[in-house]
């Protein structure tokens, strides 16, 4: 794929198709001071409200709204969230869908994935395992294949989310982006074409895009870490790797313990819920794997909400 296949017109063209299916996600702009940024501006994209609860469901209406769906309906791998959107968009568009996830796959994904009446298949501890039963799949079933993240119109859908956050606020220095399989990070550098820096976030147990980047394509990475379900396929894909080496930045490695600690953030500080891999930019900003200048503007993705972290106890009461 030549990455110009995936640039602004483009990008344009498929948010006009998608809008009426997906939320304008609202952007909220908290001020550094309150933890601990001086004189830094961080701007969060509440991706973890858009419908099925991450940006996945822009990629999702993307490949069903562009393609004639087979009798076969839909089949996608995936760590959760894009199995949730998947689910989701075969759901509003009255087509089948089977979604493959491993075990790593968090409850609160699998039980949205039964809700929405996909068919649920879990194959494998990873991610990768769950690709290769649905590529068996696929192979004998005619179904339509909706990639997660190496596939045109994923990236496509993706990029939105950067048109929108330009036409919200464009101000903006930098954005934080985690980082799983790129098909996020691809279609919002795509999208900015270099305007603004691009800082890919991940994982220190599944850095797929540092190491491709250091070996100059994409390589197998380890797949761990709290983030499994979301921040951890075997490698990045092929298609946003030359947009990848194009136009981001660098790369920030964060702990579990700084994604844990930017849920806490998050929720305690803006009441805002954020599933680990969601949670995995605001980290790097938190514990100073990514050091803004002063005065900076940084716009922080948080980009799924898919989680049961924050539980709601309590019994109600009956008035008489």
């Amino acid at each position: 794929m030549n990455s110009n296949e995936i640039g602004r017109k483009r990008i344009a063209e498929t948010e006009k198709l998608i809008r009426p299916y997906i939320r304008r996600t609202p952007i909220v702009e908290a001020d550094g001071r309150d933890f601990g940024l001086d004189s830094v501006a961080v701007v969060l994209k509440l991706e973890s409200l858009q419908h099925a609860g991450s940006f996945k469901a822009r990629g999702a209406f993307t490949n069903l709204l562009t393609h004639e769906v087979p009798a076969a309906g839909v089949a996608a791998a995936s760590g959760g969230n894009h199995g949730v959107a998947v689910a989701f968009a075969a759901h509003r568009l009255n087509k089948p869908a089977r979604i493959f996830v491993p075990t790593v796959a968090s409850l609160s994904k699998i039980e949205r994935i039964r809700d929405y009446g996909a068919e649920l298949v879990i194959e494998g501890e990873r991610y990768a395992d769950a690709l290769a039963a649905s590529e068996k799949w696929l192979e004998s079933s005619g179904a339509l294949r909706v990639h997660a993240f190496d596939q045109l119109e994923t990236l496509l859908g993706q990029g939105t989310v950067g048109l929108e956050l330009e036409e919200q606020d464009g101000k903006l220095d930098t954005i934080l982006v985690a980082v799983g399989g790129g098909g996020l990070i691809g279609g919002i550098a795509s999208w900015y074409e270099g305007k603004v820096k691009i800082v890919s976030v991940e994982p220190e147990s599944a850095p797929t895009l540092e190491l491709a980047l250091k070996a100059g394509k994409p390589v197998d990475a380890p797949a761990g870490g709290i983030a499994a379900d979301s921040l951890a396929p075997k490698r990045v894909g092929e298609m946003m790797f030359p947009i990848a080496q194009k136009y981001i930045e660098s790369v920030a490695l964060v702990t579990d313990w700084a994604i844990e600690k930017a849920q806490e953030e998050l929720w305690s500080k803006l009441r805002i819920v954020a599933e680990p891999g969601g949670a995995a930019a605001f980290a790097a900003l938190l514990s100073g794997r990514y050091v803004p200048k002063r005065g900076e503007r940084v716009g922080v993705i948080v980009s799924g909400g898919n989680t049961t972290a924050v539980e709601f106890k309590g019994q109600a009461v009956r008035s008489a």
